[in-house]
Parts: structure tokens; C-alpha cells; sequence
């Protein structure tokens, strides 16, 4: 099967759009998986998007979005979460490959969501280096606790839809490469939140022009 590359945002979200509905609907393409492409891809690659997404083993970028080899530029974290490293890791996808599109990938059912929502409201802190992923994820949701408003009222998939969002925004305001390339139109980030029954990825956050308004969910 011959594939375009995508060049801009707008372009870049419709292939991964288009390759998650065939992937819903099981009429899956398996696009650039071919011999020819291995050989193609086998001494440079031009990634048209970034997937900065959770480690989950049940969201495979490749899978999901319906895409092969030297599709994604895949970096992934339980929780999503953010360091220098990956964010090093997103401006080389964007800089040095020339992808047009980040995308920050989140889930239903989060592991390191709950542990963090644990954390907050009853003090349970998971063992090791786990814990780091907790401390990382904890900023993002505690921005809805208040006064009139305990974590205990507050429904799991508003808190991962905000610990999405609250990446989406930290990737842009960390980065100042990101923030150029948006800036200029080169790129754009998106949040998108995958749901694990269904297989649908719904846009939910953006920063740039994709060519379509998030929507929540």
C-alpha cells in the first residue's frame, strides 16, 4: 500500500483520525508494514507525528492509529509523564525528523491517574521509583480539589482528562522549541484520549490548527 506523508498539523491528525477509525472498525489497512518499507525506512526516517503517550500495554500507537514502520516517533512513560529527557526526546521528533504533529495520548482507566487520586486522598504512596510517577501526575488534578469541592467528588475521567490537558499546556510552556514551531505553524500539540473498550482516540485538547475543535467528552 502507498501512503503520502503528512507535512502539516492538519494533515498529520486526519491520517491518525482516519487510522483509528479503520482500527475501530476492524478494516484495518496495516499501511508501511510491507518488505518495500522496512528497506525504505532502513537508513533514514520523516515520522509524520509524535506520540507522547502512557506506557500502558493496551495502547499501542501503531496499533490503534492503524500505521507501520517510520509512521510514529513513539515516546512513552507510565502516566505520560514528563521529564527532560522525553521532552528532549519530542523536540528531536519535531527538530531534527521534521514531524508536524505531537500528540499526548491518555487513557481511561489510568493506573498512574488512580495512584495519584490514592496519594491525595487517603495517603497511600506506592513503593521505589513508582512513586516518581506519582509525584509527576499529582499536579495535574490537584488544580480541581477545593474547598467546595473534595477529589472524592470528582470523576475518574474528569481527572484524566485534566492530567491530559495539564500536559498538553506543560509541553508548550517547557519547551521553547515546541512553542516556536507552533508559533511559526509548523506544528501542533494535541490531547487525545483513548478509550480502552472502544478503541476510539477522541481530540480533546490542541494548541495549533488541526483543522477541527476539540471536544469534550
Amino acid at each position: 500500500m502507498t501512503t503520502t506523508t503528512p507535512t502539516t498539523p492538519a494533515q498529520a491528525w486526519a491520517a491518525l483520525r482516519d487510522g483509528n477509525a479503520r482500527f475501530v472498525s476492524g478494516e484495518m489497512q496495516h499501511p508501511s508494514q510491507s518488505i518495500d518499507r522496512r528497506a525504505e525506512v532502513s537508513s533514514e526516517q520523516h515520522p509524520f507525528a509524535v506520540i507522547f503517550g502512557c506506557s500502558d500495554s493496551r495502547v499501542a500507537a501503531e496499533i490503534i492509529f492503524d500505521r507501520g514502520l517510520g509512521d510514529l516517533f513513539v515516546v512513552r512513560t507510565a502516566g505520560h509523564v514528563l521529564d527532560t529527557t522525553v521532552i528532549g526526546s519530542i523536540e528531536y521528533g519535531v527538530e531534527v525528523l521534521g514531524a508536524p504533529l505531537v500528540v499526548v495520548l491518555g487513557h481511561d482507566s489510568c493506573g498512574a491517574v488512580a495512584a495519584a487520586t490514592a496519594a491525595l486522598t487517603d495517603g497511600q504512596l506506592p513503593n521505589g521509583f513508582v512513586r516518581a510517577v506519582v509525584d509527576r501526575v499529582i499536579p495535574s488534578i490537584v488544580s480541581l480539589v477545593g474547598p467546595d469541592r473534595p477529589l472524592s467528588a470528582v470523576d475518574a475521567a474528569t481527572l484524566g482528562h485534566e492530567h491530559v490537558k495539564h500536559t498538553v499546556d506543560m509541553l508548550q510552556s517547557y519547551s521553547v522549541t515546541l512553542a516556536e514551531a507552533i508559533a511559526a505553524g509548523r506544528c501542533a500539540v494535541i490531547g487525545l484520549e483513548y478509550d480502552l473498550a472502544d478503541g476510539r482516540a477522541h481530540l480533546t485538547a490542541a494548541v495549533g490548527d488541526v483543522g477541527e475543535e476539540p471536544h469534550a467528552r
